[in-house]
């Protein structure tokens, strides 16, 4: 059965945030609920969905600032990411102050996520990879029937993650590229973090930092 998803750019920093669900029951998850939380309600009353829980990639700002609140709203837990994403979790109220978000609040997440576990989405699953290099507890979500990834900060059409930030690592973030996406086969649509959709099979033949090409 195939997953539905639906991008919803939210914050300054156009985040692609994602609500994907099971067309049959409406069951649906919102990953990386960065902020703009009511054009998130929205769209759930509107498509008369049944949200299940909260996924994140990782806890930048723009990714996991409006995890807290949407959370209490809905009544729904949080899954992911890794525990190694801790130390960024602790530091969201001072992300929130320092890039001029709305308060953001720290918390321990309902589930940690590792390289290999399975979320769901009503009778569907995805698979987790953990992909650091980006931030250490990074993880993306795979959902084979559909060939369909969401990456996070992983991986852009043209572009990779910065690593500049704290714990962030580039040698290790073009590991997991090549080792956790590029694996994944090259038909496989992949949502970013940020801007358009690509596949990984475009990213493979000409990612200047990352592809066949890039040395």
């Amino acid at each position: 059965m195939p997953l539905k998803c639906a991008v919803i750019p939210v914050t300054p920093f156009q985040q692609n945030c994602s609500v994907v669900w099971e067309e049959e029951s409406r069951r649906a998850a919102i990953v990386d609920p960065g902020g703009d939380l009511e054009r998130i309600k929205v769209f759930i009353t509107e498509q008369g969905l049944i949200p299940e829980k909260i996924l994140l990639t990782h806890a930048h700002i723009d990714h996991a600032g409006g995890t807290t609140a949407l959370a209490r709203d809905l009544g729904v837990p949080v899954e992911g990411p890794h525990r190694d994403e801790q130390f960024w979790i602790d530091l969201l109220p001072r992300q929130a102050q320092e890039w001029g978000f709305p308060p953001a609040e720290a918390f321990t997440p309902d589930r940690w996520l590792e390289q290999g576990d399975r979320v769901t989405v009503g009778a569907l699953e995805l698979e987790v990879r953990h992909c650091p290099g980006h931030t250490p507890g990074h993880v993306v979500f795979f959902h084979a029937p559909s060939r369909l990834a969401i990456v996070g900060d992983v991986l852009f059409s043209g572009s990779i993650g910065r690593t500049d930030f704290p714990r962030g690592d580039h040698a290790t973030l073009l590991r997991s590229i090549r080792e956790q996406l590029f694996t994944l086969g090259d038909d496989v649509v992949f949502v970013p973090g940020h801007g358009p959709l690509s596949t990984i099979g475009a990213e493979r033949a000409s990612n200047p930092f990352v592809g066949d090409g890039s040395g």
